[in-house]
């Protein structure tokens, strides 16, 4: 058998009428940024996460940097992320002239560890970015008490959580702006690049409205230097018509992952813990191994295809290297060796599901 890490275009199929149709209205009406759709998708993400306001940018990548230019982080300040994520989260840290400071993960989690983020407090530091990994939520009560304590702003790094929630509480509704991505790999992905940011301010708000187009405001000023973030309107109408499938798809991911622990339970592989009141949406499916180049060589021989999230933690990267201030980083130095992450999307057959759990079981065993 072979199993791919990942199949889009099985999920196009199930929705290709709603798809080409969509786009054929689209095409017709002119109106390709920034329209109706966008209008729709807007109200429709604020709704599901529960936030007041959503605005669509066009990546991942922007809404991080619209996040955070929105609450007016910018230079001289410092700003508090994990190194066991995507470059993005310290890049858009980087874009708004801020420092980033690299805080240890726990080593349960994989997710930022509250119990550390004090010790790296100090009169600069202006904001708190805690990435919900491969779609497990933080701990976010204590992330923002601490905030709260310090009077720390907190931008959510939701890219690969949304549809995930604590205490029933969707990810990016804890902290003053969420971040989120649309990129087609996520759990609700589009056919490009796609992004937005969710909050609860008015002000913050409308400064990413103005940011996203260039710094305009409703009458046509430039009231501040901006950036072209727009998304178009074929992508929110792709996200449109998934978006009311979002928590099956979940759901889906939630049994894969289930199947995944039971059946890598009795070896050594070391998975993902989910704390008790928690639900994991699983955007990526990541055990730590011993020996990862000797079971994605075994993977591969058998048909079943891997990944690497993240196999170096971003301060071993040229750039961030010097760009970043840390300390000891030896949890996130250890995942990141010992990582390897499995298929799981929600189109996978049973036999697939099966054969993955079932060889990776005998071959960790």
């Amino acid at each position: 058998m072979n199993v791919p890490f990942l199949d889009l275009r099985r999920g196009f199929a199930a929705h290709a009428d709603q798809f080409d149709a969509a786009f054929a209205e689209i095409a017709r009406s002119g109106a390709y940024i920034l329209g109706p759709h966008v209008r729709e998708l807007e109200a429709a993400v604020a709704r599901y996460v529960g936030t007041e306001f959503a605005v669509a940018c066009n990546s991942g990548t922007d809404a991080l940097k619209l996040a955070l230019a929105g609450l007016e982080v910018g230079p001289g300040d410092e700003v508090i992320t994990t190194p066991f994520t995507f470059a993005a989260t310290v890049e858009a840290v980087e874009y708004v002239g801020a420092t980033p400071v690299l805080v240890d993960i726990d080593p349960a989690t994989f997710n930022l560890d509250p119990a550390l983020i004090e010790a790296a407090i100090n009169d600069s530091t202006r904001a708190i970015i805690p990435v919900h990994l491969f779609g497990l939520p933080a701990d976010m009560d204590a992330i923002m008490a601490l905030a709260s304590r310090h009077g720390l702003v907190v931008v959510e790094d939701c890219a690969q959580s949304l549809g995930a929630e604590l205490g029933g509480r969707q990810t990016g509704c804890f902290g003053d702006t969420g971040a989120l991505s649309f990129y087609p790999t996520k759990t609700l992905g589009c056919f490009g690049d796609g992004g937005m940011v969710v909050t609860n301010e008015p002000r913050v708000d409308e400064r990413m409205r103005q940011l996203r187009n260039h710094g305009l405001d409703g009458g046509g000023e430039h009231r501040m230097l901006g950036y072209n973030s727009r998304l178009d309107e074929m992508q929110a109408a792709a996200v449109n018509i998934k978006l009311p499938m979002l928590d099956d798809t979940i759901d889906r991911r939630r049994k894969i992952a289930a199947r995944y622990n039971a059946a890598l339970e009795s070896t050594g592989a070391v998975t993902q813990a989910t704390p008790d009141g928690t639900r994991h949406a699983w955007g990526y499916y990541t055990i730590l191994v011993d020996d990862r180049a000797a079971l994605a060589e075994q993977l591969k021989a058998a048909g079943i295809a891997t990944a690497l999230y993240y196999r170096k933690p971003l301060h071993r990267h040229e750039h961030f290297e010097k760009v970043c201030r840390w300390t000891d980083l030896s949890a996130s130095e250890h995942a990141a060796e010992r990582c390897i992450s499995l298929p799981i999307f929600p189109e996978m057959t049973e036999e697939e599901i099966d054969y993955v759990a079932s060889t990776t079981a005998r071959l960790l065993s």
